[in-house]
Formats: C-alpha cells, structure tokens, sequence
C-alpha cells in the first residue's frame, strides 16, 4: 500500500471578501508536505487571496472578510501569534523587496530582529542561506556592497535567501519570476526544485509552462473557485475539466 503524503496545510471551506467583492469560494484544499504546488488560472480568479491567507496578510486589507479555517500542521493559523506564523510561513513577492541595506545585512535582518546576536551563527546562517539560494557564489565577495547593486534576478534570489534565515516551514512564491528574464527565472526555478527537499512550497503563477516545469501536482482556480487539482503531468494533459484545458491552451486568460 503506498503512503499518503502528510498534509502541511488544510484548508476547509475558505471564503474571503473584500467589501462587497468575493475572492474565494467554499475553498477546500489540501497541500503536501515537501511539495511544490502550482496554482494557475486567470486574474481575479482568488489565487493571491488564497496565497496571502496563508499568512494572514490579507488582514492589512481594511474591508477584508473571511470565513472558514486554515490549518497549518494541527494550528488553526488565527490562533497563532502573527511573528510565528510570518515566520513559519514566508513569502517572496513578484518584485524582489530589498532593503537599502548591504547584501548581508538583507539575510542577516530578520535573524536579528528576533534576536540573534551571535556573529559566528549569523555567518553561518547567512553562507547556508545565499548557498540554498545559488547565490553565495555570486556574491561572496561582496556581501557589503549594497542589495541594491544586485541584478533583478539576483535580488529575487536575495529575497529568498532572507525567507530562508528564518527557518520557514512554508515558502509562498507570488509570481517571483514576472519580471525576470529567462537566465534569471531558470535559477530562481532550480531553487525551487532543490528547496523542496525542506519546504513545502506554493507557487502562484501565470505561467503555465513555469507550473508545468516545476510543480508537482497544480490547483486551477477560476472567478474564485478551485475547479480541479490533480498531478501537474495530469493536469497539463489530460485535465477533467474542459475549462482547465482551455485555459492551459490558451484560449481565455
């Protein structure tokens, strides 16, 4: 009999509205651990809702609503404090957010606003996360030269490097490779794929081949609802719904 994978995160009968607007609808999701789930569809289909529930960011949203629950390993994530869960739970964004500080102080930021002050571990935490990120050897020799400096690609990876200092459960990726170039997505890719040997991983993209090249099962969302979720080989070839196919094809979008 062949295991079932553990469930990272649960999520049961989710519904988000912003003001009058819904996001999502009766959303029922499982994730897997050490997975990277590709979510796809059109815009405004709740895929970045979904994303940003997961660490509660939409609640920076003054008319935002939600029902439903979120469980992350056996937390319901409203019942957890919001540091514990941003760290648990990381995030990269579509457009790389450096901080006007050197490329170690970006890494190093995070484990010093919770209170690390040993030099040596930071280092060290530091090394292993631009490594984790195919960054280290970029940047080795120039870890106190502004962030800033750094190509598009290269921030993008400095990002990541900083979500991983933390020691996150969960990395989400929103759209982390809109504004890069092929060379640049293809390493920001192989992160992804070696990362999920620790993490577990959510990708939301408008790039169906991006989904196709890296994800291992694929969620299709449309107008706020999950219409399908099944092995990304499946999803991409023989899909259940004749929605999925057309939007894979290409014909609404």
């Amino acid at each position: 009999m062949v295991a079932m994978p553990d469930i990272k995160i649960k999520t049961k009968k989710l519904n988000i509205w912003f003001g009058k607007t819904q996001a999502l609808r009766d959303l029922s999701l499982d994730v897997y651990a050490n997975e990277i789930l590709g979510i796809i569809g059109p815009a405004n289909s709740g895929k970045t809702s979904y994303l940003r529930q997961l660490n509660r960011l939409n609640e920076l949203e003054a008319d935002f609503r939600v029902s439903g629950e979120v469980i992350l390993g056996s937390e319901n994530i409203q019942k957890l404090k919001l540091e514990i869960l941003r760290k648990t739970v990381g995030m990269i964004f579509a457009l790389p957010q450096v901080l006007p500080v050197s490329i170690y102080d970006n890494v190093s930021y995070g484990l010093r606003m919770h209170g690390m002050r040993n030099k040596n571990i930071i280092d060290g935490i530091v090394e292993e996360s631009l490594s984790a990120s195919f960054l280290w050897s970029e940047v080795k020799d120039r870890l106190k030269e502004p962030a800033v400096k750094l190509s598009g690609g290269q921030q993008q990876r400095l990002c990541i490097s900083r979500t991983l200092a933390l020691k996150p459960e969960v990395i989400l990726f929103d759209e982390p490779c809109s504004g890069l170039d092929p060379v640049s997505t293809a390493k920001v890719e192989e992160s992804m794929l070696k990362l999920k040997e620790n993490y577990t991983i959510i990708l939301v993209t408008n790039n169906t081949k991006q989904a196709a090249r890296v994800s291992d099962r694929t969620a299709f969302f449309l107008m706020g609802e999950l219409i399908e979720i099944d092995k990304t080989q499946r999803i991409f070839t023989a899909p259940n719904d004749k929605r999925t196919e057309e939007y894979i094809l290409g014909k609404f979008g």
